[in-house]
């Protein structure tokens, strides 16, 4: 009976050890092996100047380390394509693309959905104040901008997610306007 109470604090203790181990490097490290894939997304914005909140869906494919692609299929269909710090837009047969590396800001914000993709802890503590929660099987990290003109835009954005895989991310903006985008990977990674 010792050896069996022994045995269970041991694995008891191994099991904490490996919990206190979990920090925003180990979560970064997680997210970096991760090769990719396709996900289906919900997309819900949650606007004061509306009585009921707008719903997109669709699909996203993310290509480690630096591209990623949005297909909004409802209610309209739309297509941002984020390779490297080129953006392009395309809605209604027409197309806008914007080199964010002239866009602080907006490189700052996109930075926070690509950087944790790509587990760069770099860009997310150049832009952001990082606060970890959970475990590794059920995270949250919560993004606070450092920038003041960012800040005065989005107050935090959260991300959640579980293992490698992010699972929605919130943003709350400093009107009080906030979207949640859950995610849903298709391809089983």
């Amino acid at each position: 009976m010792k050896n069996l109470l022994t045995a269970g604090l041991f694995l008891a203790l191994l099991g904490q050890s490996a919990w206190a181990a979990f920090d925003v490097g180990s979560l970064m490290a997680d997210l970096a092996r991760h090769p990719g894939g396709k996900a289906k997304f919900v997309e819900t914005r949650f606007l004061a100047v509306l009585d009921k909140p707008l719903k997109a869906t669709g699909e996203m494919t993310y290509i480690a380390p630096d591209r990623l692609e949005k297909r909004t299929l409802t209610p309209k269909p739309e297509l941002m394509i984020l390779d490297k710090d080129l953006l392009t837009l395309e809605r209604d047969k027409q197309k806008l693309s914007i080199n964010l590396a002239s866009q602080p800001q907006a490189l700052a914000f996109v930075d926070s959905i690509r950087g944790t993709l790509a587990g760069n802890r770099a860009a997310l503590e150049r832009n952001y104040l990082l606060h970890l929660a959970g475990t590794p099987d059920k995270w949250v990290l919560t993004m606070l901008p450092r920038d003041q003109q960012m800040a005065s835009f989005v107050l935090r954005i959260v991300v959640s997610g579980s293992g490698s895989q992010m699972r929605s991310i919130e943003y709350l903006q400093a009107d009080g306007d906030r979207s949640l985008l859950t995610i849903e990977p298709v391809d089983g990674r």
